[in-house]
């Protein structure tokens, strides 16, 4: 964390890529690795290496503060394994962990690549990728060279010398996998549409609302992350459209209520979306309203509620009776996709999809009527889809 970003500016390790800290992208790398101590080397404490510590400490490892390299030798004993990454290495963390996780090595990648993104020469073909796993008892070594000396191209050169092995990173580019070194804010900005692409895929299936909430992420997402707001502003969106769902079902404005519930769905994905890339960790996408359990409930509870106050307008209409069908047709909307192993399931459980289609039917004064035929189909439908796939299944 010594290197500026820009002459007398900040250091390069608290530049920020759709909104998280080059830093912290390595600390949550190290802690992939299930690092057990966090060496952080800078000139002085700051704000953001608190953070850092902060977050070290709740993931159970401790963290060290050091001014150089020599102070690495009150830290490391010969039985531990040494992680170093470079100073501004911004690389895909499965990438990174896999290649890592493999044993003690020194990431190289061809000559070409390596110099145009700014790593240091290793030999006439390879240059370094920034990132090493090496002995603890070679650290020792660091004690022969000046105090003042550069502690990645220090270990690098030792790990080399005492036969460490190399390890070649795979083509880049593929599956947005990237290996770049972050030199000031003009990379961080190149580097960003690709990692928000990547962290926002999330590996699900699409249906309308991710689309539309992936689209929206791609848009606005970097805005909002380098506000500061990112996901969080998005989660308290998704709460405000389902109360105002309910507030417009409350006023007979059954049709708008779904609307609202429709938006808020796709809030609420595109939230999701945001706390991945925001954590770098698809785990970390259930925060606040990508608490998804929690809000899909609440959504069809909202539903539910203002389906029966549609069909209560109806004269004549026998109360608590109309909960009937608008239950059935949920619990057959949340039963099927469990119950049947189909990739186009995933349609069943976009609520945004449901919503703007009940809100059509609503609209022209057959809202019952469709609640009614939606749940037939759906019913018919999963005992045709068992039918076929306990015949196809061998008994």
């Amino acid at each position: 964390m010594m290197e500026p970003a820009v002459p007398d500016g900040y250091p390069r390790a608290f530049v920020r890529v759709g909104g998280l800290t080059v830093a912290r992208q390595q600390l949550n790398l190290a802690l992939s690795l299930q690092a057990e101590r966090v060496v952080c080397l800078a000139g002085q404490m700051a704000p953001e290496i608190v953070e850092l510590q902060h977050d070290a400490e709740g993931a159970g490892a401790s963290f060290h503060v050091i001014p150089n390299a020599r102070a690495l030798l009150g830290l490391v004993t010969a039985g531990d394994e040494v992680i170093a990454l470079g100073d501004g290495l911004f690389a895909s963390a499965p990438a990174a962990a896999a290649l890592l996780g493999q044993g003690p090595a020194v990431l190289v990648q061809p000559i070409e690549q390596g110099l145009a993104a700014g790593f240091e020469r290793i030999d006439i073909n390879h240059a370094a990728a920034g990132a090493m796993r090496l002995p603890g008892r070679l650290v020792e070594r660091i004690a022969e060279l000046p105090v003042d000396c550069d502690a990645i191209s220090a270990l690098q050169r030792i790990a080399l010398q005492a036969g460490v092995p190399q390890r070649l990173l795979p083509p880049l580019g593929q599956d947005g996998t990237f290996w770049t070194l972050v030199r000031g804010e003009a990379d961080a900005h190149a580097l960003e549409p690709v990692w928000i692409r990547q962290r926002s895929g999330g590996g699900e299936p699409l249906n309308l609302s991710r689309g539309l909430a992936r689209m929206a992420v791609h848009s606005f997402g970097p805005g909002l992350l380098h506000a500061g707001s990112g996901a969080g502003s998005v989660v308290a969106a998704a709460a405000v459209a389902a109360l105002l769902g309910l507030g417009a079902g409350w006023f007979q404005f059954v049709a708008l209520g779904l609307i609202f519930c429709a938006i808020g769905w796709i809030l609420r994905e595109a939230g999701v979306m945001l706390a991945r890339i925001q954590s770098d960790s698809p785990d970390r996408g259930r925060i606040g309203l990508g608490r998804r359990t929690a809000y899909a409930w609440l959504i069809d509870a909202i539903m539910v509620l203002l389906l029966a106050w549609d069909a209560m307008r109806v004269p004549g209409a026998p109360g608590w009776s109309q909960f009937f069908a608008p239950v059935m047709l949920f619990s057959l909307l949340r039963l099927l996709p469990r119950a049947i192993n189909h990739r186009w399931t995933v349609w069943l459980k976009d609520r945004a999809l449901v919503g703007l289609a009940l809100a059509v039917a609503v609209t022209s004064g057959a809202g019952s009527e469709a609640v009614h035929i939606a749940a037939l189909a759906l019913a018919a439908g999963g005992l045709v889809a068992s039918s076929l796939q306990s015949r196809i299944t061998p008994p």
